[in-house]
């Protein structure tokens, strides 16, 4: 379970997010960063810090482990998590994650010190400026791209389980309709669906899976939320 890969699955989720070129958030993934959030929740669990009590109705999230994952960003909400006074549910600790200060920019910058992607800035109405990533080296997010059309597109039943948290988070999203044709995606559904809703290898495995799920309600509804609220 500890064995550290290639990139972590908010770093996985942000590349999908991202326009290759432009370095911006595509129009499609407005609800990115609650995706985000959940992909932080759902490698604390696969890694073993964190662990969901089962054993209660909201699902709690409680502090497993003090060992540091050596990502900043991972290591700060655990700390979060850690240093809690209450015990909260998998629905308000994907929301703190998702509202840590300067998310994209911090992962993004990981992301450019791996080489992958390159910080720039651009104008926006000739008096704002604002930073943007464009990608610099494809290879990564290519690898990620062929994990989710191995796992999408063919009938193996040997997934690895780490693309199915991955599948979960992009799924209903809108995320994969920016690497995949949304046509072809949705002759796939039950597919897609079958690999979720599977059997997953490791219990840390199948509790990421959960909580993808609900990150995935959580970033469907906080939207509608925020807009009635303004209203």
């Amino acid at each position: 379970m500890d064995q550290k890969p290639d990139l972590h699955l908010h770093e996985e989720v942000l590349l999908l997010a991202l326009k290759d070129q432009k370095g911006t958030i595509a129009s499609s993934a407005s609800m990115y960063q609650y995706i985000v959030g959940g992909a932080i929740l759902a490698e604390l669990l696969f890694l073993g810090r964190i662990k969901i009590d089962e054993s209660t109705r909201r699902k709690l999230v409680d502090f497993a482990s003090t060992k540091l994952t050596g990502d900043p960003v991972l290591d700060e909400c655990l700390k979060k998590v850690s240093e809690a006074r209450r015990r909260a549910s998998v629905q308000t600790w994907v929301n703190r994650f998702a509202n840590v200060k300067h998310l994209k920019h911090r992962v993004a910058e990981q992301l450019c010190r791996k080489n992958i992607l390159k910080e720039n800035e651009d104008k926006v109405l000739l008096f704002f400026t604002r930073k943007i990533y464009p990608e610099i080296n494809h290879e990564p997010e290519q690898k990620i791209i062929n994990r989710l059309e191995s796992a999408i597109f063919s009938d193996s039943a040997e997934v690895d389980p780490r693309t199915i948290i991955l599948l979960s988070l992009a799924y209903k999203t809108d995320l994969l309709k920016i690497v995949f044709d949304g046509k072809r995606i949705k002759e796939r559904n039950q597919r897609i669906k079958n690999l979720i809703n599977g059997e997953i290898i490791g219990k840390a495995a199948g509790d990421a899976i959960a909580a993808v799920q609900t990150a995935i309600i959580v970033a469907s509804i906080t939207p509608v939320i925020a807009s009635s609220v303004s209203h």
